[in-house]
């Protein structure tokens, strides 16, 4: 009979396979500088893991206090908490397999039901950034950027918390601290910005010229692709590795992060560890968004319809990658300004690989969720860049319009298809129902399509083109016909 997994614990690292990697710093001696609000698979795979790279390498002392602030942050509270904030980071390519602890996160605060644990973790003398991960759809901020918080209803719970925090710190003389936004949003840290200042109004009208004058907001670009943790790899590490990890994180092998330095109480040295740092952010932010995040979404809801399940499934089908590098190089790549130091055609090919990779399991549900939030800021760039330049814009109307039928919950077989969740489900859903009758009306949807694209006729053609062939001959003819 195997023997049982050994729960993962600082008092169990030196039980573990000695193939699993185990932090060899003291963690007692460091200090929780940085606290990071929204501790899911990505945090963990990215920042988190840089951090305990330099600790691993005794370059730094700073640690991060998690913080959770919806109620189903509680689960993760629960199971970091269990196991003193370790868990296992499992990278994966086609050529290996490298499991590691991570042990960069010493503290956990959950701001449910009160924000008042974050906001005194915020105000802590040893906090020194505020850093995040709420999602595309969690800034309370338009696409011009301004704070879209209804007057005297509540701002979000992340940015309240921090406004109370930064409140605290003024009153009690201390000095200003960064909040670094590390989400998928166009100019993150203009939008984290915007999205503290708001609140910060909210809670004292003097508070924001503080605010102003001793907080800075860097931008960052992240990217490394992280799929929601499964049983299935919970059960492999035990199988595999005699470890019971309640919430581990798997990811790719590759991983990369452009930060705007501008720190006031000092950082970490990041750029021992490959991060670059950079007084603009700004073409390596585009570049991601508009090649790896819109490919994305592009790949996932033209798979999802044809009955696929996995990323990989679809950046291996011929004529799904072939539409693919279509879309890069006919429309993506040639939208897009330089950029310092990286060859962009080249960045996009190595984009289809990372998508192929079989290891990663990365499923088109998780890519297809949050439509609404993503396609502004991913893919609608694009089609307003080409057509001010004159270009094509087929392969981006081809994606929007999978998106609409995907979004009517059938599949080309005629199956059920489970929709994903969408901060905007009921009015996207309403308006691809409403599609059927005339493609054009899902053009209203203002909030992805904005004012100029239902105006635009070469834009509207392609569009109601290609959502009437995808009606009509379903995915494989129509990207037969798009080529």
């Amino acid at each position: 009979m195997a023997s049982a997994a050994t729960p993962l614990s600082a008092a169990r690292l030196r039980d573990l396979d000695p193939r699993i990697s185990v932090p060899t710093y003291d963690r007692a001696l460091l200090a929780p500088r940085i606290v990071h609000i929204g501790v899911g698979g990505f945090h963990r795979s990215h920042q988190a893991a840089y951090l305990d790279e330099l600790l691993e390498r005794g370059l730094t002392d700073w640690a991060i206090a998690g913080a959770g602030v919806l109620p189903g942050d509680s689960a993760m509270a629960d199971a970091l908490r269990a196991q003193d904030h370790l868990y296992c980071l499992v990278t994966r390519d086609r050529r290996d397999t490298r499991v590691r602890v991570v042990g960069s996160i010493v503290g956990y605060v959950l701001a449910v039901p009160s924000p008042d644990p974050l906001a005194s973790a915020v105000a802590d003398p040893r906090t020194r950034i505020v850093s995040l991960t709420v999602t595309e759809g969690g800034y309370p901020v338009t696409a011009s950027g301004e704070y879209a918080v209804a007057p005297g209803a509540p701002a979000p719970p992340a940015f309240a918390a921090v406004a109370e925090g930064l409140q605290r710190r003024r009153d009690r003389g201390q000095p200003g601290i960064a909040v670094l936004s590390c989400d998928n949003v166009v100019h993150n840290g203009a939008f984290a910005r915007a999205a503290v200042l708001g609140a910060a109004a909210d809670l004292d009208p003097q508070l924001p010229a503080w605010v102003a004058d001793h907080v800075t907001f860097p931008a960052s670009m992240v990217d490394r692709i992280t799929p929601a943790t499964t049983d299935e790899d919970r059960a492999w590490l035990a199988r595999e590795y005699g470890v019971a990890d309640r919430w581990p994180v798997v990811a790719e092998t590759f991983t990369q992060w452009v930060i705007e330095d501008d720190f006031p109480q000092g950082r970490p040295p990041w750029q021992d560890v490959g991060v670059l740092m950079t007084d603009d952010v700004a073409p390596y932010e585009q570049l991601k968004l508009r090649i790896l995040n819109a490919g994305h979404s592009c790949l996932a809801y033209l798979a999802a319809l044809d009955g696929m399940t996995y990323v990989h499934e679809a950046a291996t089908d011929a004529a799904l990658a072939a539409y693919l590098r279509r879309f890069f190089s006919e429309e993506a790549v040639p939208a897009l300004p330089p950029v310092a130091g990286v060859d962009v055609a080249e960045y996009a090919d190595r984009v289809v690989a990372r998508f192929s990779d079989p290891q990663i399991r990365d499923t088109l549900a998780r890519v297809c969720g949050d439509g609404s939030a993503k396609l502004p800021k991913f893919l609608i760039p694009t089609v307003e860049a080409q057509l001010d330049r004159g270009g094509p814009v087929r392969q981006s109307a081809l994606a929007l319009a999978a998106w609409c039928q995907y979004l009517l919950g059938t599949r080309d077989d005629g199956r059920p298809l489970e929709v994903s969740d969408d901060p905007l489900l009921h009015t996207a859903m309403r308006l691809a129902a409403e599609s059927l009758r005339d493609p054009r009306a899902f053009l209203a949807f203002d909030a992805v399509f904005g004012p100029r694209l239902p105006r635009d006729p070469e834009f509207v053609a392609a569009f109601s083109d290609a959502l009437t062939s995808l009606r009509s001959n379903g995915v494989r003819e129509t990207l037969a016909r798009t080529a």
